[in-house]
C-alpha cells in the first residue's frame, strides 16, 4: 500500500512502545485481577498483534491464564484517515454469530482512539453478548472523540493538529513498530 505524502516524524520507537506496551499490561493485569473468563478481542488490522502482543504480556509476564482470542472487522477509515463508509460496518464472522460471552470481561484493544466511531460500533455489537463487563485498551489517544468514549488503558495521548494523522506501525503489516505523526502534504 502506498503512503499519503507528507512529513513524517517518529514520536515513538520499538524499544520506546515495547515499554508502552509493558505498561499498558500492567495496568490491564491491575484491571483482570481475579477475573476468570476473559476475552482479549483486537480491531482489525493494527489492534489484533496489539491484542496478540498485550496476551503474551499478560499470560508470561502476569500469570493470567491464556484468555479467549478473537478479532472484529471494523472499517469507516482509511489509513490516512478518508471516510471510507458513511457508517462504521463491522462485519461479522461467522464463528463469532453463536459466541456466548456471558460472564465474560472483554478487553477491547485498538491502535489509535480518534473519533470513536469505530470503538463504539464494537462496543454495541459486544454489549450483545452480555459480558459481564467490557474494558477498552488503546496504544495512542488522539483526544478528539466525538462521542462519550473513554479507555480504560492508554499507551499514550496526543494531542495533535485535526488535520495531521498518528500511524500506528505494527508489524506484521509495517515493518517496524513505532508511531509517526504525518503532517499531510497541502495543497
Amino acid at each position: 500500500m502506498d503512503r499519503p505524502p507528507g512529513k513524517r516524524t517518529c514520536l515513538y520507537d520499538t524499544e520506546q512502545l515495547d515499554r508502552v506496551v509493558a505498561d499498558m499490561a500492567r495496568q490491564a493485569a491491575g484491571l483482570l485481577n481475579g477475573r476468570d473468563k476473559v476475552a482479549v478481542i483486537g480491531i482489525l488490522r493494527r489492534g489484533a498483534p496489539l491484542a496478540d502482543r498485550l496476551t503474551a504480556l499478560l499470560t508470561g509476564r502476569y500469570g493470567m491464564p491464556p484468555p479467549l482470542r478473537l478479532d472484529l472487522s471494523i472499517k469507516r477509515y482509511a489509513d490516512d484517515l478518508s471516510l471510507l463508509y458513511p457508517e462504521t460496518r463491522l462485519t461479522e464472522q461467522a464463528q463469532h454469530a453463536a459466541l456466548d460471552l456471558a460472564a465474560y470481561t472483554l478487553v477491547v484493544v485498538d491502535d489509535v482512539l480518534y473519533t470513536g466511531h469505530s470503538l463504539l460500533r464494537a462496543i454495541e455489537y459486544l454489549a450483545r453478548k452480555q459480558p459481564a463487563e467490557i474494558r477498552v485498551v488503546t496504544l495512542a489517544d488522539r483526544g478528539a472523540t466525538l462521542l462519550p468514549l473513554r479507555t480504560d488503558v492508554v499507551g499514550v495521548r496526543l494531542d495533535i493538529a485535526p488535520a495531521d494523522i498518528i500511524e500506528c506501525n505494527v508489524p506484521p503489516y509495517e515493518p517496524a513498530f513505532r508511531i509517526e505523526l504525518l503532517q499531510p502534504q497541502r495543497a
